[in-house]
């Protein structure tokens, strides 16, 4: 998960996306001669707020590890992360499996490190190019545990911890920009014998492609081992245009990377004061605010898990139950109808939905005092989304407007 800080994780350079190729690669980040990192305080107060939310342990003392390897994209000829020492350790994500129902996926940890640039294969005549603009980004790197039996366990997984950053507000989630991305290890095994060899399959930015990736290397790796081969510990890309993961390099094991700790910078020291005061800011969490949502406002497992599957969606509600005396299972079913919809048609985030929480409130009076019936009302929200008028009493507006008053005696 790239962390939502404004500059670099150790220089101030700028980590907006989008720059033109190299204007933001800083003397730091690309390290020139006698450059020192100086470690970013908000991207250490994310990955607290990401420990606190998991139930994970924050180590008071963790330590920065130069991770050394060459590559084009990498111009220090090593990535400075955490190893031995890493700032989150433990913890667990729940999630609703489609075949074991609800399960825990355990979290092994979660440490800081710098992205490495980006190599560009296309436009180049043959050539590539280095775009050095993500060198030093900070990034939260999340490892779970073997937990996971299926491809559709897995995205479930992918798509919980990325509700979660999103919520929680240390990542802004953006797949197509590189900002939240997986790599899924897939190994195959026997009913009941030991896990099998893994292979690794690298930089899954669409929850689609994580599924279709993870298919088909599990089908390909019990096609090898029934035709009598093994599989090797290696590294994979999935080609999308050809739904097929390919071979990129033999697995590298810690001790290819030389690991030793990074002598610019000094041990991370996170206090229990800095911890409380990071907790005393954090917002409810989606698994509180799903249990209250069904004690406080009566609604069913489903309804509330659907609406906390994102802060944003979670915060509508209850500002349009808090707008007017209205039924919270009858904003539930239009949150989850009719509202749910017009976002997909309009492939728009809740956020910036035409029709506000005050608003909605407004035309679900009107059904309950019996002024529109519901099959009316879905014509007045249409015209309230499509901007016919404004304001939190659009709906008696448009209502008066058009007539729609229904005669009831």
């Amino acid at each position: 998960a790239q962390l939502s800080t404004a500059s670099q994780i150790f220089s101030g350079a700028s980590t907006a996306f989008g720059a033109a190729p190299n204007t933001q690669a800083s003397a730091v980040d690309i390290a020139l001669p006698g450059v020192l990192p100086v470690l970013n305080k908000g991207a250490v107060e994310r990955a607290i707020r990401f420990g606190l939310a998991v139930g994970a342990t924050i180590a008071p003392k963790s330590v920065f590890a130069r991770k050394n390897y060459f590559y084009p994209d990498l111009p220090k000829g090593y990535q400075i992360s955490q190893y031995e020492i890493p700032v989150v350790q433990g913890g667990g994500v729940d999630i609703v499996s489609p075949t074991r129902g609800a399960i825990r996926v355990n979290l092994t940890r979660a440490h800081l490190e710098e992205d490495a640039g980006k190599s560009l294969h296309e436009d180049f005549h043959g050539m590539t190019g280095i775009d050095l603009n993500r060198a030093g980004t900070p990034l939260l790197e999340i490892v779970s545990e073997p937990d996971l039996r299926s491809a559709a366990e897995a995205v479930a997984y992918a798509k919980a911890l990325h509700g979660l950053v999103r919520w929680i507000g240390i990542c802004d989630g953006n797949m197509q920009e590189g900002s939240f991305r997986c790599d899924a290890n897939v190994s195959v095994r026997r009913v009941g014998g030991p896990l099998g060899t893994r292979c690794e399959i690298k930089n899954l930015n669409s929850f689609r492609f994580m599924q279709q990736a993870i298919d088909f290397e599990v089908r390909r790796q019990i096609a090898l081992i029934e035709d009598g081969g093994t599989v090797v510990q290696e590294t994979r890309l999935w080609d999308p245009d050809r739904g097929e993961t390919r071979s990129m390099r033999s697995k590298e094991d810690a001790q290819d990377y030389r690991y030793f700790p990074d002598p610019d910078l000094p041990p991370l020291a996170i206090d229990r004061a800095w911890i409380e005061r990071v907790k005393a800011g954090m917002p409810e969490l989606p698994q509180a605010m799903k249990a209250r949502f069904e004690t406080q406002y009566g609604l069913p497992d489903y309804d509330a898990t659907m609406l906390t599957a994102s802060r944003e969606t979670a915060v509508y509600f209850e500002d349009t139950v808090r707008a007017g005396a209205v039924e919270p299972k009858t904003v539930a079913n239009w949150m989850l109808g009719e509202v749910s919809a017009a976002l997909n048609r309009g492939e728009i985030e809740i956020a910036h939905a035409p029709v506000v929480p005050a608003a909605l409130a407004g035309l679900l009076k009107r059904i309950g005092d019996g002024t529109i019936s519901g099959k009316i009302a879905k014509d007045v929200f249409d015209a309230m989304w499509a901007g016919e008028a404004a304001g939190n009493d659009a709906a008696d507006a448009i209502i008066a407007k058009k007539g729609l008053t229904q005669i009831s005696d």
